[in-house]
């Protein structure tokens, strides 16, 4: 899975919000805490769910547990505005 083309990750002022352009359903912008900005990251190349847990483990000290929640979280989200392709 990675972030649709279309959906474009944008640092404004030190946040991270994700701007759609061209035709999508979703118009609005997304705003990234600094978790979901890693995540979002992470899916700016071919991942899997997985993969994306692993390299939060790698960079924060959590739990798996804690990691694939947030994981799950952000691309329940990201699907839910069709940001994500499969």
């Amino acid at each position: 899975m990675k972030l649709k083309t279309g959906f474009v990750p944008h640092d404004m002022g030190g946040e991270q919000v994700i701007v759609p352009t061209g035709e999508n359903s979703f118009a609005g912008m997304v705003r990234c805490n600094g978790t979901a900005a890693f995540i979002v990251n992470c899916l700016l190349e071919d991942t899997t769910r997985d993969g994306i847990v692993e390299a939060m483990l790698d960079k924060y000290d959590v739990t798996a547990e804690i990691a694939g929640a947030a994981v799950d979280k952000v691309l329940s989200k990201l699907g839910s505005i069709g940001a994500i392709e499969e």
